[in-house]
């Protein structure tokens, strides 16, 4: 049996792999593209400790900033500037969030599926603003609220909603197994 830490550490690094691999997966539309980066981020909180999920994400977005081909568009230290930014500095604190809520209160269904609204609120959150700040200052467009909400919101939203369905479902199914498996017998 492998030592628990060691163990997280290959989970963290697993998830930040699936991200990038869900990045390539991806649905072009204005600005922001439709990825399956959302599913890992809200797996990665639902079936990791709140440590390695966060450190799954900074992982992710490292690679993407060293230059790694992770991101769903270019990657590299210039990406801090492109509007979908947001969503990836998102991402960090969804997972987080969301592991925090599973580890106190359970990978019960409904407890999981909660958590990957409030992990989803995070990412529309920090995504939103980025966007907004991006088109506004880097760009040197005008932008408001709610045409930032049309372009980075609403054509996912129902995407990312079922992506926390599927999060929800599976956290509840095998979420206990790993649970099982990383504590072990002795044997």
């Amino acid at each position: 049996m492998m030592p628990n830490r060691t163990r997280t550490m290959i989970l963290a690094s697993l998830f930040a792999v699936l991200t990038a691999v869900g990045a390539q997966v991806r649905i072009p539309l204005p600005l922001v593209p439709m990825t399956l980066q959302v599913l890992f981020v809200f797996l990665s909180g639902v079936l990791l400790p709140p440590r390695a999920a966060l450190t799954s994400m900074i992982l992710y977005l490292a690679m993407g900033l060293l230059g790694l081909p992770v991101f769903a568009g270019e990657s590299g230290p210039s990406v801090v500037l492109h509007p979908t930014f947001g969503f990836l500095l998102g991402f960090i604190l969804a997972a987080w969030l969301i592991s925090l809520i599973v580890t106190l209160k359970g990978q019960r269904f409904f407890v999981c599926l909660t958590a990957c609204l409030a992990g989803l609120a995070a990412i529309y959150a920090l995504g939103l603003a980025g966007l907004y700040l991006n088109v506004n200052l880097v760009m040197g467009k005008s932008m408001t609220w709610a045409q930032a909400a049309k372009v980075g919101m609403v054509p996912f939203l129902a995407g990312d909603l079922l992506k926390g369905v599927a999060a929800a479902f599976i956290a509840s199914r095998i979420g206990p197994r790993l649970s099982a498996a990383g504590k072990g017998n002795g044997h």
